[in-house]
């Protein structure tokens, strides 16, 4: 076709549609994927059997997304040069309600790795350097360094290594953490924060300490209110109720934050169970095999569907979006 590319992504979109598709270790689709995957699916078969009988030309591409949680794939995408030539994208995420303009927390990775000396734990201790004690003096720093942060950041780990046995004293001890903003100067800001933390942890207990970040960092999301705007009327259309959001839960992240921070992007949320059940628990991994993840699913798909005609059948719609996306401090 031609006109404007559109892409989805396993949740909604505009300019494209994103199929994203993963799960997480254990505890299966306890973050919904599966609902993800088939309401960008499911939309894109609605849009596939319905732009040839349409008045107006344009393009619509189901994008695969795969490795959200962990391997940054979208980031991946990105880089790879896959939405170069997307106008806007789409994706829903199920949750335990139905908001169309919650944000999501920027990402740093980090790992912290400490470097003692072995001995034996019971007949010669004092010889030793105990990487476990820097690693637990580290995690006390940073309980202790949560008072002062804002209260949307988060700074959560667990300890990958912790030593070999109970009668050596441990010489190596990693531990992996995110640290998670608003903003990606807070993300930074957290960084040197931990790093400090880390660095006195190695001193205090004589240990060495090498912190390492990872090369790819989560983009805080940017919903485009254009596009927003448009999905939500979309929801009323099908007669879909959107949630007010009580605040109770705090935020996550995704890396759909880089799609958005590249060109106009939507990440609305669809209820796919009851009020209060947390994400990445086995409940959620429940409710989202449920007929309330399939209701959700349905009017996901349709309303994303909807939402890439109405951008198709109204260019002036998605210039609106693009005005927006540049004027809030879009890269593109």
């Amino acid at each position: 076709g031609c006109g404007h590319n559109l892409i989805a992504a396993a949740a909604a979109g505009a300019g494209a549609i994103l199929a994203e598709y993963d799960a997480l270790p254990g505890i299966g689709h306890a973050c919904g994927h599966n609902v993800i995957a088939t309401a960008g699916a499911g939309a894109g078969a609605a849009l596939g059997a319905a732009l040839g009988t349409l008045p107006f030309p344009g393009r619509v591409q189901v994008i695969g997304t795969p490795a959200e949680e962990g391997g940054a794939g979208k980031v991946k995408l990105l880089e790879a040069g896959v939405f170069r030539d997307v106008d806007a994208a789409m994706m829903i995420h199920g949750r335990c309600g139905t908001q169309v303009w919650r944000p999501s927390l920027g990402i740093i990775k980090v790992k912290a790795e400490f470097h003692g000396k072995a001995t034996h734990a019971s007949s010669w201790p004092w010889r030793g350097v105990n990487a476990l004690n820097a690693v637990i003096q580290l995690f006390v720093a940073l309980d202790q360094m949560r008072q002062q942060l804002r209260p949307e950041a988060r700074v959560h780990g667990i300890i990958v290594k912790g030593g070999e046995q109970p009668n050596i004293i441990p010489e190596y001890t990693r531990a992996d953490f995110y640290l998670r903003a608003l903003t990606k100067d807070y993300c930074r800001e957290l960084l040197r924060r931990f790093t400090a933390c880390a660095e006195g942890a190695a001193a205090a207990t004589g240990c060495r300490v090498e912190v390492t970040t990872d090369p790819i960092v989560h983009d805080p999301l940017k919903p485009n209110a254009v596009l927003a705007g448009v999905f939500e009327q979309n929801l009323a259309f099908i007669d879909f109720p959107v949630d007010p959001d009580d605040g109770e839960a705090g935020y996550g992240s995704t890396d759909c934050g880089n799609v958005s921070q590249a060109l106009p992007t939507i990440h609305p949320y669809i209820r796919i169970s009851p009020d209060g059940v947390p994400g990445h628990s086995r409940e959620f991994a429940e409710w989202a095999r449920s007929p309330l993840a399939r209701a959700g699913m349905v009017a996901g798909a349709k309303a994303l569907a909807l939402t890439a005609l109405d951008l198709l059948a109204a260019p002036a719609t998605l210039e609106q979006a693009r005005d927006e996306f540049a004027r809030t401090g879009g890269s593109r």
